[in-house]
């Protein structure tokens, strides 16, 4: 496949430098444009001629110089976002020119790319789409511009750090979202080994952001697999256009309250450098660092994996009040026994006889009254004293039926809270730069690396510390107006991370085995019972007396916590080892111009792409000990628009078809329609569907969880592996109905189930939408929108229980030492109907205010039994805004507060199942500008009321952030 890229790269390339050049005499053009009311120099100004592609950008200073063949006279395009269109005359060679644009902004203007990968007035999007531009980043009192995707309309986002944020539209949101396509200057942004974005720890700097577009629900036609609930695309700044030197210096403080964590403060850098070196080359260079204390996940509540779930169910109590206790973010509490099969270990370890257990047990029964000091004497005096001696006496006296203090009770090792165990320091720094080549005035080459790393925290089935997580994009491009070619490279490297509850239940074991421990809670417990303590008073008494110097406090640094953090799962350890990688390469050629379609009011496109994931975690992660595993992915669409009726109707279509490595190729078509109701307001139809491959977590995971539970992909192969046709598993229904008859006291074999697996194959959807956007009075933007959704095929997964023996027992299924539980990627039966509505206004108001609102609503219908579907979504939510870009003396002040609301949800994950309280918060900053050198001082805070919240079951709350921040150059 690389041969193949080469190739690719290498005809295009050919292609592209074999044009004649004839010297010719050249005309100089020059000048400066400045803001017509406030005499400030505009940057990244287009200046071009009048009917040709010749012209260049204004720099930082408004300044603007190209060379052209073409003679004088003739007309220069003087243009940029937000002021009118001037047109100005060159009469002679070397002619400076002088501009004055004025302010002119208009609502719906904005150009959008992502719907039809064409662009495209955001006015005429034949489906729905949000945009967020530079001035929108600059004005807005979020902490960076991907947190901004929180107040779009249709948006939910699930936060698992503080820099870990992951996007979600229309249902099915998680802490890493695979229905979600993140593209970041055209190349799709996953982590190969964890198939999602992980928020924007790699991508680009704040400062180099040039817009951001969002597409709500189904985009696979035109975006691949992966497109179910939406697609991002975030857009650089090209260094021809926008040039000089830029820095932003950010400085906050959060955990005000000190309630999770010692106030802490918060620190963002950033860095852009671009130049223009001539005609022909451009570079730019960029840099970001962020600092913080995250937010803490607390959760305390007591959870069991037994019952209510698949993925288990909150249940009452506490450490104090249940032996049992396990906390949701408390970590090696998953540690369970019960003490009386520990016991049995005990008396089997001591070769004690059934005829002596018997003797013993006679004794107790004939003195009912006798205590443990009795019994001890009782034991020595039948010459088995060496049983008091080794302390398995208490066991004894406990354990046997004549007291039966044990009861068949569970007990719980001692967990740590996730404050002990992971580092609380989140970290992000980002590098990027590339280098820029005109080829012709119609092409451009470049080169482009992206550099993310730094530390964060991941809830998945359990919670991950990313701990010196490194990922790495290398990208060359050939661009064109109507078509581009690019192959790119992502290199993924988890460095330290580890799964938090499998080290800390490691440690647990390292520091005092379960051997050890158990034995001495169990002797603990029984000789406070006879002293006449209560059960409660007696289980917390042998917690203290088993525990008796285990370390406390933050254990992160704890030389043993770190040798095993620092130890691959595959060896024993929690380190999981992922150096994963992707390449691929697409290709894009809009043939309107080419083939003079424009003339029949026809758009025609063609794409391909061909992508490789290398999986590499040396079995950690996925199953791939003996080398790593490769899967390919071919990729090709096209797409027909038709404009009838003087522009009255658009008609498009286009269609998509992938083929993986291990599934069916899928077709996926698109139709929509666009009807011009009048100037400005557009009524918009659309059908689309979308599918996505099982995740390579999906097919290959290989993984055994904080509860013991082995993580298994879906391909058979891996149920080959585990012998599941010749040892089979049983549902874990039928097991709890089995093991409910041996409570009964009848046990009944027959209740057993086997668990039965069909194709595993892609999930697909198909989607209807109708909407409307309209600009009123050109003051009052109107967009609404609803859909339906219908889901088949849909990925989940199946908890099925096998026998760790090689001869089967029916009894190996109820006990803990003797089974283990798969949760293995399935296709779940049946298929699951959505549909949701969203609408949005936004209003200029006079003296530069503006008013924006959204209210979107999602559901699900009703779900076939015992169907999981991590909808994980509120019913209803709200973003309100109240905005002015510019009042007080000369403009220069400025304001932003933003409202968001959402109700209660039920929300499903592997990691856990509850409900998630309603929310709400208010953003707001203020800002002034120096004008003389394009600088901007913002005053602000998220959630500045400080109302901690969470947005998913076993994340963190988030709380207060306030910061005072200043760019230079920046405008």
């Amino acid at each position: 496949m690389r041969r193949f890229y080469s190739k690719c790269l290498s005809v295009a390339l050919a292609s592209a430098i074999t044009i004649p050049v004839m010297a010719q005499q050249t005309t100089t053009v020059s000048g400066s444009v400045k803001n017509a009311s406030s005499k400030e120099a505009l940057s990244a100004v287009s200046v071009t001629i009048k009917g040709g592609t010749v012209g260049t950008f204004t720099d930082d200073k408004g300044n603007f110089r190209f060379t052209t063949v073409q003679k004088p006279p003739f007309t220069l395009v003087i243009s940029s976002v937000g002021y009118a269109s001037k047109e100005v005359a060159v009469k002679g060679s070397n002619e400076v020119v002088t501009v004055d644009l004025t302010p002119s902004f208009t609502l719906g203007d904005e150009v959008v790319v992502a719907a039809s990968r064409v662009p495209e007035r955001i006015l005429e999007s034949p489906v729905s789409i949000e945009r967020i531009s530079a001035a929108a980043i600059r004005n807005t009192p979020q902490l960076n511009y991907y947190d901004m995707l929180t107040n779009l309309k249709g948006v939910d986002v699930v936060t698992a750090s503080l820099t870990f944020r992951s996007v979600g539209t229309r249902g099915f949101n998680s802490s890493g979202n695979t229905r979600l396509n993140q593209i970041v200057d055209g190349m799709d942004n996953q982590a190969p080994g964890l198939n999602f974005a992980v928020g924007s720890v790699l991508g680009l700097s704040e400062l180099d952001v040039e817009n951001m577009e969002l597409l709500p629900g189904a985009s696979s036609a035109l975006y691949g697999p992966g497109g179910m609930n939406g697609t991002v695309l975030i857009n650089s700044k090209n260094p021809f256009k926008y040039q000089g030197l830029s820095f932003q210096i950010k400085q906050g403080v959060n955990h005000i309250d000190s309630k999770q964590r010692p106030t802490a403060p918060f620190y963002d850098w950033s860095l852009r450098w671009a130049k223009k070196i001539n005609e022909k080359w451009a570079f730019k260079i960029n840099a970001q660092f962020i600092q913080a204390q995250d937010w803490l996940a607390n959760q305390d509540d007591n959870y069991t994996r037994i019952g209510g779930t698949p993925n288990g169910t909150k249940i009452p109590g506490n450490r104090f009040v249940d032996p049992n206790y396990d906390g949701v973010n408390v970590y090696g509490d998953e540690t369970t026994q019960n003490m009386n099969s520990i016991a049995s270990q005990v008396f089997a370890a001591a070769g004690l006889s059934a005829g002596q257990l018997n003797a013993f047990n006679g004794f107790l029964a004939a003195n009912p009254t006798a205590r443990l000091s009795q019994f001890n004497t009782f034991l020595n005096g039948i010459g088995a004293g060496a049983l008091v001696t080794a302390n398995v006496s208490p066991i004894l006296f406990g354990a046997l039926p004549a007291r039966n203090f044990l009861q068949n009770t569970s007990v719980s090792r001692t967990g740590y809270y996730e404050k002990d165990v992971i580092d609380p320091t989140t970290v992000n720094m980002k590098l990027t730069g590339g280098i820029h080549y005109k080829l012709t005035d119609k092409i451009e080459a470049s080169f482009n690396a992206y550099f993310g790393t730094g530390n964060s925290v991941y809830t998945g089935s359990d919670r991950y510390s990313l701990k010196d997580l490194r990922i790495a994009q290398f990208k060359y491009e050939l661009k064109h107006k109507n078509w581009y070619a690019r192959y790119y490279s992502t290199h993924e490297n988890a460095g330290s991370s580890f799964n938090a509850t499998i080290t800390t239940r490691l440690f647990n074991e390292a520091w005092k085995s379960s051997s050890a421990w158990y034995p001495q809670y169990i002797a603990a417990f029984v000789t406070a019972r006879d002293a006449g303590a209560n059960n409660i008073i007696a289980h917390n008494a042998a917690r203290n007396f088993a525990d008796v110097g285990r370390p406390t406090g933050y254990i992160g640094n704890n030389p043993l916590f770190q040798s095993v953090a620092r130890r691959p799962i595959s060896q024993g350890g929690g380190l999981f080892l992922d150096r994963s990688r992707l390449k691929m390469f697409d290709g894009q050629y809009n043939l309107t111009e080419d083939l003079g379609l424009g003339k029949t009011n026809t758009d025609w496109l063609i794409g391909i792409s061909a992508k490789q994931y290398v999986l590499n975690s040396e079995g950690t992660l996925f199953a791939d000990t003996a080398g790593s595993i490769k899967i390919n992915e071919f990729g090709a669409y096209t797409q027909i628009s038709q404009r009838l009726f003087n522009d009255v109707l658009k008609l498009t279509v286009s269609g998509r078809y992938d083929k993986n490595t291990n599934f069916q190729g899928r077709f996926t078509p698109r139709a929509s329609a666009v009807v011009k109701l009048a100037k400005d307001h557009n009524l918009r139809f659309s059908y689309q569907t979308a599918y996505r491959f099982p995740t390579t977590q999906n097919q290959w995971i290989n993984l055994t969880i904080g509860g013991g539970t082995r993580l298994l992909g879906g391909l058979p192969q891996l149920r080959n592996f585990y012998k599941f046709s010749t040892n089979p598993v049983f549902t874990l229904q039928s097991v709890q109905a089995f093991g409910g008859s041996v409570l009964a006291g009848s046990p009944n074999p027959a209740l057993l189930q086997q668990q039965t697996f069909g194709e595993f194959k892609p999930e697909s959807m198909r989607s209807f939408e109708v909407g409307y956007k309209g600009l009123v009075a050109q003051k009052l933007l109107i967009d609404v929108y609803a859909y339906w959704g219908r889901y088949k095929d849909f990925l989940s997964g199946v908890t099925a229980i096998q026998s760790r023996n090689a001869t089967f027992n029916p009894a190996d299924l109820l006990n803990a030492n003797t089974r283990i539980a798969y949760s293995i990627s399935v296709n779940a039966p049946g298929e699951v109907n959505t549909s949701g509505w969203g609408a949005s206004v936004e209003y200029l108001l006079p003296n530069n205010f503006s008013f924006t609102g959204n209210l979107y609503h999602d559901r699900i219908g009703t779900l076939p039994p015992g169907f999981v579907s991590y909808f994980n979504t509120p019913k209803y939510r709200t973003n309100l805004s109240l905005n002015n870009s510019g009042f007080g003396k000369d403009k220069r002040y400025g304001f932003s507060v933003v409202y968001r609301w959402q109700n209660s949800f039920f929300y499903e994950g592997t990691f856990g199942v509850g409900m998630v309280p309603w929310m709400r918060t208010v953003d707001a900053m203020v800002s002034y500008k120096l004008p003389a050198t394009k600088s901007m001082i913002k005053i602000g805070g998220t959630n500045i009321f400080n109302r901690y919240y969470r947005t998913g079951w076993g994340n963190p709350q988030i709380g207060g952030l306030y910061y005072i921040s200043y760019g230079w150059n920046v405008f």
